[in-house]
């Protein structure tokens, strides 16, 4: 990610998540990870053994919490020094599990990263 990518992630994350959710930089890294990931779940594939179409990229580390890693596939982690993936394929159910965004008694999620 360039410098100015992370100062253009930084921003969006404190302002306007949803500026970059429709970017088309973060369009095609999206597809890329797809892509990287056959199309399936990650989720779904490790936990479950099973295939589940991919609808979602995750970010392992939220945009929020760390926008210098938003369009980085693969970060390094401090604690145990190895190379960890940052950006997922998720599956819609998935991808609300890993934000706890849906709660079973609720319909709708409470998500940023809606695409209205």
């Amino acid at each position: 990610m360039t410098k100015r990518e992370k100062e253009w992630a930084k921003h969006c994350a404190e302002t306007d998540p949803h500026m970059f959710y429709n970017s088309q930089t973060w369009l095609n890294k999206r597809a890329e990870v797809l892509a990287l990931d056959k199309y399936e779940c990650q989720t779904c594939r490790n936990k479950y053994h099973r295939f589940r179409p991919a609808t979602t990229v995750h970010h392992v580390n939220h945009l929020k919490a760390r926008p210098e890693l938003a369009l980085e596939t693969w970060y390094h982690d401090p604690a145990t020094h190895e190379e960890k993936r940052n950006l997922i394929s998720l599956c819609h159910d998935c991808h609300e599990e890993a934000h706890g965004w849906r709660k079973k008694e609720q319909g709708e999620p409470l998500t940023e990263e809606r695409w209205d």
